[in-house]
C-alpha cells in the first residue's frame, strides 16, 4: 500500500494548534493552576501565529490537494489565531473566577480553532465537513461550560440540523458534477447535464453555511446561545466561528461556484437584505448587552452577504477586510461585557453601564470606540468596511442593496448610540473590578481598541492584503 506524499509544511499550522489542545488536555489532569494553563495556551498560540506568518509566500498541498496552504489559508490562519490569542487573554481571570475547568476549556478552545483552519485551508467539501464538525462539537462544549442553560441543546440540535442539510448537499453536487474538490467543481459547471440537482445542492450549502454565519432566517439560535455561553466563549462564537464560516462560504460560493453566480446572487441579495433589516431592528428593542451584540453580529453577517452578492475579487476583497475590521471590534466590545462582571453578577443588562464613562475612563473610552466602529463612524475600522463592502456592490451594479445597507448602518447608530448615552449620561453605581485586578483581560481591550483605530486610519494595505489573499487561491 502506497500512501500520498504528504507536504507538512501545509499542514504545520493545523498540527501545531491540534498538538497544542492535545498537550493541553493532558497537562490539565496534573496541573491546578488555571493561569499556567492560560499562558501555556497562550504562548503556544504565540508561537503558532509567528510560525504562520513565516509561511507567508509559500504554497503547498496535502491530501491530495484537499487541504492548501496559499495566501487565503494563511489570511485566515492568521486572523484565526489573532483571534484565538485575544479570546485566551479575555479567559484567564475569567475561568479562575467562574471555576471552569481551565484545562478542557483550552483543550476544547484549541480543538475548535484547529476546525476553523481546516475550514479555512480545505479545498473539498468532504474536508470542510470535517473541520466544520471539529469546531462545531468543541463550541457546542464550550457554550454549555454553565450545564444550567439550554442554550448548548438549542445550539445543538440546530446545528445538527444545518449539518444534515450540508451534507445532503455534497451528495447533491457529487451527484451532479462527480467532483467534492472545489476546483473541479468549478471546471466542470459548464459541462453539468443535471442542472437542477447541482442547484438544489447549492441550495442546500447555503442553508448550512447560513447557519454557521448567522444569517437570517438560520438566526433564531443566535441571541439565546450568545446570552446563554460563556462571555468568552460568545466571543470566540462571534468573530472566530463566523470568520471559519465565512472563509469556507467564500471559497466555495465565489471560487467553486463562481460560474453559477447569475444563480444564486438574486438569493444571496435577499439574504444579505434580510440578515441586515431583521439584525439591526431587533437590536433597537434588546435591553441586555450580549442579546444586542448577538442581533448586532446577525446584521454584520448581512453586511459581509453584501460582498458575496457582489462577487469577483472585489467582492471577496471586500468580505476578507471586513471580517478583519469585524474581530477587533467585536472582541473589543465583549472583552468589555466581560470587564463590567464578576462572579455571581454579570451586570449584563444596558442600564448596568450607567455612568461607566466616568467610574472608568479606560473602559468607557474603549467601548465608545468599538460603538462608533460598528456604527461606521470615521476614521475607525468600522467605516473602512462598510465603504469597501458598499463599493463593490455598486461597482458590480448593485445600487439598491448598496442603499439599504446605508439605510441600515443608520439603523443600527440607535442601538450603539444608545450605549454610549447610557454611559456617559446616565448616573450608576455598578463598580468595576480594577485593572490590575484583570491585567490580561484589560490587554486585550487596549489591543483590540488599537488595532480597530489603526485598521480605521490606515485600511490601504489591510485591503491590498485582502485583495492578495483572495486572489491567490488555486
Amino acid at each position: 500500500m502506497t500512501f500520498p506524499a504528504i507536504d507538512w509544511i501545509a499542514v504545520l499550522p493545523l498540527l501545531l494548534v491540534a498538538c497544542l489542545g492535545v498537550v493541553c488536555l493532558g497537562v490539565g489532569l496534573f496541573v491546578d493552576d488555571d493561569e499556567v494553563l492560560g499562558w501555556g495556551a497562550l504562548v503556544g498560540l504565540g508561537v503558532t501565529f509567528i510560525t504562520t506568518a513565516v509561511l507567508i509566500g509559500q504554497h503547498g498541498s496535502a491530501f491530495n490537494g484537499t487541504l492548501v496552504l496559499d495566501g487565503y489559508a494563511l489570511f485566515f490562519d492568521l486572523l484565526i489565531l489573532a483571534v484565538g490569542c485575544v479570546v485566551v487573554l479575555m479567559s484567564m481571570s475569567y475561568v479562575e473566577e467562574t471555576g471552569i475547568g481551565a484545562g478542557e476549556y483550552y483543550a476544547l478552545l484549541l480543538f475548535a480553532l484547529s476546525g476553523m483552519i481546516v475550514m479555512a485551508s480545505a479545498t473539498d467539501l468532504i474536508l470542510i465537513f470535517l473541520g466544520l464538525e471539529v469546531m462545531s462539537i468543541s463550541v457546542y462544549i464550550l457554550a454549555g461550560a454553565w450545564r444550567t442553560h439550554e442554550a448548548a441543546m438549542k445550539y445543538f440540535l440546530l446545528g445538527a440540523f444545518a449539518t444534515g442539510f450540508l451534507l445532503y448537499g455534497i451528495a447533491l453536487i457529487y451527484g451532479a458534477t462527480g467532483a467534492t474538490r472545489i476546483d473541479v467543481i468549478a471546471d466542470k459547471l459548464g459541462g453539468v447535464i443535471d442542472r437542477h440537482l447541482l442547484l438544489a445542492g447549492v441550495a442546500m450549502l447555503l442553508v448550512a453555511f447560513g447557519f454557521k454565519v448567522a444569517a437570517v432566517p438560520f438566526h433564531m439560535w443566535t441571541p439565546d446561545v450568545y446570552e446563554g455561553a460563556p462571555t468568552s466563549v460568545t466571543a470566540l462564537m462571534a468573530v472566530a466561528v463566523k470568520s471559519a464560516g465565512f472563509a469556507a462560504f467564500t471559497r466555495v460560493f465565489l471560487r467553486g461556484f463562481g460560474g453559477l453566480h447569475a444563480d444564486w446572487s438574486m438569493l444571496l441579495w435577499v439574504l444579505a437584505v434580510a440578515t441586515m433589516t431583521v439584525g439591526n431592528v431587533l437590536a433597537l428593542a434588546q435591553h441586555n448587552i450580549k442579546r444586542m451584540l448577538a442581533y448586532s453580529s446577525i446584521a454584520h453577517a448581512g453586511y459581509i452577504l453584501v460582498a458575496l452578492t457582489a462577487g469577483g475579487p472585489t467582492g471577496g476583497a471586500a468580505a476578507l477586510f471586513y471580517l478583519l475590521a469585524y474581530a477587533g471590534m467585536n472582541l473589543g466590545a465583549f472583552g468589555v461585557v466581560l470587564a463590567l462582571g464578576r462572579r455571581g453578577e454579570p451586570h449584563e443588562e444596558i442600564d448596568d453601564y450607567a455612568g461607566l464613562g466616568f467610574r472608568s475612563p479606560l473602559l468607557g473610552a474603549a467601548m465608545a470606540i468599538f460603538m462608533l466602529s460598528l456604527t461606521g463612524i470615521p476614521p475607525l475600522a468600522g467605516f473602512a468596511g462598510k465603504i469597501y463592502v458598499f463599493t463593490a456592490a455598486v461597482r458590480e451594479g448593485y445600487y439598491a442593496l448598496a442603499v439599504i445597507g446605508v439605510i441600515n448602518s443608520v439603523i443600527s447608530a440607535g442601538y450603539y448610540v444608545r450605549v454610549l448615552v447610557v454611559m456617559f449620561m446616565t448616573p450608576g453605581a455598578v463598580d468595576v473590578v480594577r485593572a490590575s485586578r484583570r491585567p490580561y483581560l484589560f490587554t486585550s481591550i487596549v489591543f483590540s481598541a488599537v488595532v480597530t483605530v489603526l485598521i480605521g486610519v490606515f485600511p490601504a494595505p489591510w485591503l491590498e492584503l485582502a485583495r492578495l489573499s483572495f486572489l491567490s487561491q488555486p
